[in-house]
């Protein structure tokens, strides 16, 4: 009897399972340079069949970053019961957070590394349009400032990578002063906007 237990998967568990596969290996490796024999393998299932899921590589690669993406977006996400400044205060210093402890990834998602595809920008724009209308609705925003805490949420992760490319004992501040500065950058700049 083989170690390996083959089971069938309907075919939206399957995706799953492959892309669960492939977000666990970003943590380590460059999603670009995934192989897909080690992910069909992982799955227990052959290379074509995985291409059947997926049918080029290209394929694989977005629906691994929008998996990523929408992980992000969970983990960043609000408690809904908090207070507007709260919730703004949590959404950042997760997001910071996140992009600290997946830095390279993070990377890959705002800038492509390897892949020309729009739809790896649009993953990127998705993140931030959520981040942005929970934040003007955290904080009862006029629905005029969209785009100024869009534009913000840039900032936000400018910032946030180069914080994060510093070793944790030579950062300049600490993440807390990080968050703060940018709560400040926030409503000096929705003040600006109104």
């Amino acid at each position: 009897m083989s170690d390996t237990v083959r089971r069938r998967l309907s075919a939206e568990d399957r995706r799953r399972q492959l892309v669960g596969i492939g977000l666990s290996r970003i943590v380590d490796t460059p999603i670009q340079d995934l192989s897909m024999d080690q992910i069909a393998a992982e799955a227990g299932i052959s290379r074509g069949l995985l291409f059947h899921y997926f049918p080029t590589k290209t394929d694989f690669y977005l629906a691994c970053i929008a998996a990523a993406g929408r992980r992000i977006l969970r983990n960043t996400a609000p408690a809904e019961g908090d207070e507007g400044p709260v919730q703004v205060r949590t959404m950042v210093t997760a997001m910071v957070e996140q992009i600290d402890r997946r830095r390279e990834f993070y990377l890959t998602l705002v800038h492509g590394s390897g892949v020309a595809d729009p739809r790896l920008a649009e993953v990127h724009e998705s993140v931030r349009s959520v981040s942005t209308d929970r934040v003007v609705a955290a904080l009862g925003l006029d629905p005029g400032l969209h785009e100024v805490v869009h534009a913000w949420w840039a900032y936000v992760e400018d910032r946030a990578l180069t914080w994060s490319a510093a070793p944790p004992d030579a950062r300049p501040h600490t993440l807390e002063a990080l968050v703060a500065h940018c709560e400040r950058a926030l409503a000096a700049l929705c003040a600006e906007g109104a």
